[in-house]
Order: structure tokens, then sequence, then C-alpha cells
């Protein structure tokens, strides 16, 4: 039996190919995925390690509230530094600087780091100096500066040029004195990095007096665990003490942590492109079936039993998917650096240190090609088993089909949502929104399957789908009406071909109606709540890096201005004082910091239960919490909360009122900015809003701000409220467009199912289309027929791609984001764009099957059986 499989295997070549290639491409990216993740995370390790190589001990300020928030105020000074000095077995301690600023030319453009951020860093003494000069030298006073390699290499930048930094301090601009190497990296791990002098390097941060790490070296015979414990036995619980290698590893952890998105937002196209295999599988297989109907029955008059054909359906679905995820996964190793690149193209840089490919990657990559190939068959070959003997005697016998009831479809349905469940629960929340689409297709499937067996033929979906469909092109003639004929004589067959392309055009007009949502609720929420002029923001695309205190006070002499109001964010760990026993609300609460007496000018807040007045009088006790936040937490006006601090103080405080505030400035808790400057180490604004003087001439006004931002703090820009309406529907725009193209590939696969059913289905038709020929066909006419059904198969996809897609937006707007002032916005051009999108799919599907069709020998046609 198994000879047997093998070789009908290897007769069908082109079957099998084109089968394989469907869920080769969803294996690629799925290894592509973790080949290039692994590749990043090996990148920045070997960074790390090369970077702490010469260090004992590391010490930096103790993460209270986790990695992605530190306090801004540092506890480590000039005096830690001296008491670090002064422990035994410590041959030398330097202190320095590496914080996140801003880097700019000449002309107040920020240089380009593909995404990454830019840093300032201090020179080392050289024994922990992890930079090497390729060009000039480490700057050697206030006015020199030294920078990346790479960021040089992109930006053209030369020894002796000008080069403008912009921290928390206003700007400056330093010569060029070297060109540096990190770690033998032209880069730190892509950001862009200019090395300037101690103390320069303090005053640009507002850091005088104080470090951000310090590193250690230890004497001869002082193990780097022994001169750790001796350190942290002197220094408080606010500073952390490392070893070098734990704190390289940390590091390490953090960054695969961050980007460890990254590799779920990929996956899940992986995963979309695998199931769009699975339905190409699933529908060629059932194709096969019914095609081999005789050839089944007699191995069933030869004796085999149903076990036997279940298991030549089972070898042929295993050895295809061998082949599928064999090919998928070298086609892994070639898409990882084009991955690579649509990121760069996109604006995100990632360090590359050559391809890494791990036993993981290999062995996942092939159980997943192989168990979803083998799943997709099951059924079909379990519908093989049902061939009777008396099938191999007579011709046009058809496997009689399951009829469906109530019951069987709530019994399936309930299967497949404790499956879907269960995936998600293991491989991650991403799954979601794709266990939804196939959900509501494989609804749709029973359901259709159930009016076809139980309605008359007229009822049935897609033969009526088909029908209307096929209006578009049966003005053609006949080829037109041949072909509207022969895409609903099979509609089971349709519907499965049509639901490869739905899945992927489910999913973009899901996310077209989201993003249209939101793109209106951005623009809405501004109209509704900002009452001011202008807005001062950071130039940073994409970075969560704020702006300079100073500019508000600056920006407020300006003529024409008549405020500014400066916001700031931040986090805390909450605690419900009325409930001592249990734990923290939440972990890491976002939390807002306003100047109350100058908010309320610039600012309309949509209150559940307080006014304006309660701002005023928030003092250094109150805070304002979401309706959402409140409501989640069973919390009300003059409940007692405590907040620990990033900088580890516990402050207690009182709600004095509650917020609708759809415009999601405010956060779970609004206090005082005097109070987060105060306790919360917080020493950067995130936005600053501006009103004018009643008579003033808007233009002049936000020409002046731009010309003081420019000349003291350029990384700040200016924005009107419809700027920054514009600037939200780019960034919204860019991340639909990196989407699209992902979901692209799912497009591309769903082609491939399309090809294969035309093909087999023109097997299937080999005499029938013989006999066309033979009373007076062109080839031309058949090719017109074969495009045609296969526009009108691409069609049917995307209407029910798009009703799909759009009702699961409808419904999650609806259902889930209505409380938050989500406005629900139908994209309509984008969706009959889609539909143009399915019909061209259908149109570069059928190319090669209509061409086999049309060279069909007309002799041999009619003579086949």
């Amino acid at each position: 039996m198994l000879a047997l499989v093998l070789r009908g295997f290897l007769q069908r070549k082109l079957r099998v190919l084109l089968t394989a290639i469907a869920i080769a491409l969803g294996v690629a990216l799925m290894a592509g995925t973790y080949i290039l993740t692994d590749t990043i995370n090996h990148s920045f390790a070997n960074i790390f390690s090369t970077a702490y190589k010469g260090d004992a001990v590391v010490i930096s300020p103790a993460e209270t509230l986790g990695r992605e928030i530190s306090s801004e105020t540092s506890p480590i000074t000039e005096r830690t530094l001296a008491t670090v000095r002064s422990v035994p077995g410590v041959a030398a301690a330097s202190g320095g600087i590496f914080s996140e600023a801003a880097l700019l030319n000449t002309h107040g453009k920020r240089l380009s780091t593909g995404g990454a951020p830019s840093f300032v860093g201090s020179v080392e003494p050289k024994r922990f100096e992890s930079y090497t000069p390729v060009e000039g030298h480490f700057p050697e006073n206030a006015s020199e500066l030294a920078i990346d390699q790479g960021t040089a290499k992109r930006e053209g930048l030369k020894l002796g040029g000008q080069l403008v930094v912009a921290g928390l301090a206003p700007a400056r601009s330093y010569e060029i004195v070297g060109i540096l190497k990190f770690a033998g990296s032209q880069s730190f791990g892509g950001s862009g990095t200019a090395l300037l002098t101690l103390g320069e390097a303090q005053r640009v941060m507002s850091k005088v007096g104080s470090y951000d790490t310090i590193e250690v070296a230890a004497a001869s015979g002082v193990s780097a665990g022994a001169l750790r414990a001796r350190i942290r036995a002197v220094l408080p619980s606010t500073i952390s003490v490392r070893t070098g290698a734990a704190e390289a590893a940390k590091q390490t952890s953090n960054l695969e942590s961050t980007l460890g998105f990254l590799r779920t937002f990929l996956l899940v196209f992986a995963y979309v492109a695998l199931v769009v295999g699975a339905f190409i599988i699933f529908n060629t297989f059932s194709i096969t079936v019914a095609q081999r109907t005789r050839e089944l029955g007699l191995l069933r008059t030869l004796g085999a039993s149903r076990r036997q054909v279940l298991s030549s359906v089972l070898y042929e679905g295993l050895m295809l998917g061998v082949v599928g995820a064999v090919l998928g996964l070298l086609l892994g190793l070639l898409l990882a650096p084009a991955l690579n690149q649509l990121f760069i193209a996109f604006g995100a840089e990632l360090p590359n240190n050559g391809t890494v490919l791990e036993a993981r990657t290999v062995i996942v990559s092939l159980l997943v090609g192989i168990v979803v190939t083998v799943a997709a068959g099951i059924f079909p070959a379990i519908r093989a088993t049902r061939v009777p003997p008396l099938a191999a005697m007579r011709e046009g016998v058809t496997i009689p089909p399951r009829v469906l009831t109530g019951p069987g479809i709530v019994v399936r349905v309930l299967v497949f949502l404790v499956f879907a469940v269960a995936v998600s629960a293991l491989l991650g929340p991403g799954l979601f929104v794709i266990f939804f689409v196939v959900l509501a297709v494989y609804v749709t499937l029973l359901l259709i399957r159930l009016m076809r067996g139980t309605r008359p033929k007229h009822y049935r979906v897609v033969p009526a789908l088909g029908s209307t469909i096929g209006l578009l092109v049966s003005w053609r003639g006949i080829t037109g009406r041949l072909a509207r004929e022969n895409s609903i004589r099979q509609p089971g067959r349709t519907l499965v071909t049509a639901l490869a392309l739905t899945v992927g055009l489910a999913l973009v007009a899901f996310i077209s109606v989201l993003a249209a949502g939101t793109k209106a609720t951005i623009n809405q929420a501004v109209s509704r709540s900002f009452a001011g002029d202008l807005i001062v923001e950071s130039s940073a695309t994409g970075s969560q890096q704020g702006i300079p205190p100073g500019i508000a006070p600056a920006v407020a002499r300006v003529p024409g201005v008549a405020s500014v109001t400066p916001i700031s964010f931040t986090i805390g760990r909450v605690r419900d004082l009325s409930k001592p026993k249990a734990g923290p609300i939440a972990e890491k609460s976002s939390i807002t910091a306003i100047e109350p007496a100058s908010f309320t000018r610039v600012y309309r807040v949509e209150w559940e239960k307080g006014s304006n007045a309660t701002l005023l009088a928030l003092g250094n006790t109150g805070t304002v919490l979401t309706k959402s936040f409140a409501s989640a937490n069973h919390l009300k006006v003059g409940s007692r909360l405590s907040v620990l601090t990033p900088s580890n103080q516990n402050v207690p405080l009182t709600v004095v009122g509650i917020a609708k505030d759809n415009a999601r400035l405010l956060a779970n808790l609004t206090i005082n900015r005097a109070l987060a400057q105060a306790s919360f180490g917080q020493r950067e604004d995130g936005v600053d809003f501006v009103s004018y003087s009643p008579r003033a001439d808007g233009h002049r006004v936000q020409a002046s701000v731009d010309r003081l931002l420019a000349s003291q703090f350029p990384q700040a820009r200016s924005r009107t409220p419809a700027q920054f309406k514009k600037d939200q529907e780019g960034k919204i725009n860019q991340l639909l467009l990196l989407i699209y193209v992902l979901l692209a590939l799912s497009v591309i696969v769903s082609l491939f199912g399309i090809v294969n059913t035309l093909i087999l289905s023109i097997y299937e038709r080999t005499r029938e289309l013989g006999m066309m020929r033979a009373i007076g066909t062109s080839r031309r006419q058949v090719r017109q027929m074969i495009r045609y059904e296969s526009i009108i198969t691409g069609l049917i996809g995307g209407v029910f791609g798009l009703v799909i897609g759009t009702v699961g937006a409808v419904l999650v707007s609806t259902l889930a984001l209505s409380g938050s002032g989500f406005v629900l916005s139908i994209p309509v051009g984008t969706l009959i764009l889609l539909l143009v999108i399915s019909a061209l799919a259908g149109l570069i599907a059928s190319q090669l099957p209509a061409r086999r069709a049309a060279r069909l020998d007309v002799l041999q046609a009619l003579s086949s059986e």
C-alpha cells in the first residue's frame, strides 16, 4: 500500500508542487520569523557581553517598577562613587552617563538611526571603554564630540563637521573629532551614540553631580561575586548591584522581552498563511478523493480495508507535509533577510551579525508544517473510506455527502471554540483575531451545508452569490455564461476555494475598519477636548522620549502666547488602602501629571463626578481617576490610595473626581505635576499645550515658537490641531501598510489554491472541454471561460471576506470599544478596492490553468475517461 501511495504521489507532480508551496509559504514566514528574531537576540547578546566584559561589577539605579521606567532622579552621586571606591577589593571605579537624547545635524534634522533611539554617553577610562576610535580621537574638551561609525556612514559625517546634541539642557553644537566602533561593531545595536566628556554629558542631561552607572574593576585575586557582595553591603536598596556577567545577561533578557512583540507580530501572519494553506490542502484532497472514486473503489474490491484506504490518504498528506515543511524551512532562510530589509524600509533597523538557525526553529517549522497538512487531510481521508467497492464497476458513482443537522453544527462549533481557546492560551493572545475569522468562516460553511441539505436549490448561498456575481461577466457572451454555470456547479468546492482568499481579505477588512475608526476617534477627540491653539511635542517618530521641562517657560515668553501648560506621564503601583491585605490594584498604572490652573484653559474634561474646580483642588494629595479604571477596581470619590513611585516613595492619594476623558490624555490617575516632580522623580514633560492671546496672529506666533525650538530645543516641534491629526493619520497609515504587506502573503497562498482547484477541475472536465473544442470553441474562448470562472471565485471570496471582516470590526467596536468613545467609521473606498483586488487575484491565478485548458488535445480529451 505504501509503494502504491508513493507511486501515485510522484505521478501527480504539479498538484504536489502547488499544494506544497501553499503550506511552504506559511512555514517560511514562521521559520523566517524565528531566524530573524534569534539573529537579533544573538547580536544583542554579543553586544552586551562585550560591553561588560571588563566589568567585575556594574552599579545602576534600582528599577522599582520594572525595566520600563526608572527614577529620573538618579540615586548614584559623587558620594556613592566615593563609597564604592573605598570598598576593599575595588581596583578602579568609574561613573558614567548613557542616556537617551536627540542627535541632529546643523539644519535641525534628526539623524537617522533606523528607528533605534539615540544616546549621549560619556568617555570612560580606557579599561572600561567599549568604544574604540577608527578615525580621530575621543573628545578632550566640552566643545568636542565623537560619533559611532554606523551613524557617520548613514549621514555622511566627517571629522571636523558639526553635530547638535539636545538633551534636557538647551541644544548645543559640537565639533566631530572622532568616529568610533562599539565592541567591534559599527554601532550600539543600530542606535546612534555621541560621546562627550563626562562633565559635558552630565550638563546636557541635567545630571551634574550624578551618574547613570558605575563600572567597577576587581583587584587581583578578588572574584566578581565576592566584590559584588561587599559593595551590596554598603549601598542602599535604591541602587542595583550586579556582576558584569549578570548585567549583560539582564540587558540581553530585557531586549529579548522588549522585542518579543516582534516575534508575536510576525507569527500572527505566519498563522494566517498556514490557515489559508490548510484550506487549500483540504480542498485539494477533497477534489482528488472525489476524482479517484473508481480507483479507491477498485482498491476496496481487491480487498483493501477502510483502514488501509484511510492510511493511504493520510500517508500522502504526510509526504506532502514533509515536502512543504522542508521547502518552507529553506525559504525561511531566504525570507529572514528579506523581513529585515522590510523593517529597514519602514524605519526600523535592527542589529544583524550573522544568521542564527537554532534547533527549535527546525523542529517547530517541520512539526507545524506536517501537522497542519495531515490535519487538513483528515476529513477528506475519512470521506475516502466511504467509497463503496461498487464504485469500481460503474462510472459516475459519487461519495454520498453527510447532511448536517442543527445539533451537529452546535457540537462542531463548540469543539472548535474549545480548540481555539486552548491554542490561543498556549501560543498567545495574538491568535484571537485569526481564530475569530476562521470561526466565522467555519460557521458560515456549516450553515451553508445545512441549508444545502434542508432547502431548495435556489436558497443556496454560494449558487445565489455566484449567479449574482456572474452577471458581471455574462454580458461577455457564451464564455461568461459558461463560467457562471461552472462556478456554481460544485458550490462546496467553490466555497472552500474562495474561503482561502476570504481569510486574508477578512483580516484586511477588519483592520481597515478599525483603523478608520481610530482615525475618526482621534479627530473627534482632538476637536472636542483640545481647546488650545498649539501642541509642542517630541519630533522623534515612534519614540517615547519626552521633551525638556525648559520648553514651557521659554514658549510662555514668546509674544502672542497667553499660556503654556506642560503635561507629564509616569507610572505607579497602586494599592487600595481600604483593602490593606489585598495586593496592588495594578503593578503599573499609568499616571498623567498636570498643572491644574493652566490645564483647564486648554483642555475640556468630560466629567463623571467632579468639575474643573476638582482639578484646581488637587494639591499634593488628590487624584482624579478615569471612569474605566474606577469601575474596574470598584473605586469612588473619597477612596484612599497608596502609590509606589519610580523613585521608591509611597505617596498617599485621595480620589477627588472621576473623568470620562475619551480623548485618553488623562491616564488611570491624574495628579499635580509638582507632586510628580517631587515624589516620582519626573523631570521630562510629555507634551506642552499652548494657547494664544485673544488677538494674536496664529501663523506669526507659531513661526516664533518654531524659531525658538529650532535654536534651543530642536528635538521638539509645534503642531496645530490640524497638523496633529494629520500626523496621527500618517502613523496609522504606515502601520497599516506594513500589515497589508505581511497579509499579502496569505493572498499569495490563496492564489495557489485557486490555481490548484482550477487545474484539478480542468482534469475533471477533460472530456467536456474536448467536446467544446470539437463543436467549434476556440482556444481563446476556453481561456476566457477559465479566467471568468476564476474571477467569480475570487469575488465570492472577496464578498465573504469583506462581510466577515466588517461585521467583526463592527461587533468589536460596538461590544468592546463603545465605552471608550470609539467612533465607528466604514472605509467604503478601501472595501471597494479590496473587491477589485480579489477580482485581480482571481484573474492572476487563472493564467496557468487557462493556458493548460486551451492546450488540451481534442482527440485525447474526447477519448479520456
